[in-house]
């Protein structure tokens, strides 16, 4: 993982484990200063911390993915696994911080799509 990534994502325990058919996501830690060295203010580091919708998955419940009343994995399998990040909605799941980094947990459908480029790359709403 590079420098920038491993900042993005710092490696925090989150003190948990997503149950039933939910997902844990660590949101993209915004950042404090910009490539070219300007360092960013208060607010726009807030703004960009809560407009930011790339995570990277953490863990998925036992029964992420599965039909809810037989238990089946879904015939397309499971979308997502640990260690892949996806963008989320803006609003909704459960949120909570651990030492600075922010976690949802999610319902397995709320996720909206597979991040297939760099992380880094897609930029908060501003």
């Amino acid at each position: 993982m590079s420098e920038d990534l491993a900042n993005a994502f710092p490696t925090v325990d989150p003190g948990m484990r997503p149950l039933g058919s939910r997902v844990l996501v660590q949101i993209k830690s915004a950042r404090e200063k910009t490539k070219g060295g300007i360092i960013l203010t208060n607010e726009d580091r807030s703004t960009e911390k809560w407009n930011t919708q790339i995570g990277k998955v953490i863990s998925v419940g036992p029964l992420a993915f599965h039909n809810r009343n037989t238990a089946e994995l879904w015939p397309e399998g499971a979308w997502v696994q640990g260690g892949e990040f996806v963008r989320v909605p803006k609003y909704g799941g459960d949120r909570f911080e651990v030492d600075g980094a922010l976690f949802v947990v999610f319902n397995d459908l709320d996720l909206l799509a597979v991040v297939t480029a760099d992380p880094l790359q897609i930029k908060a709403f501003f």
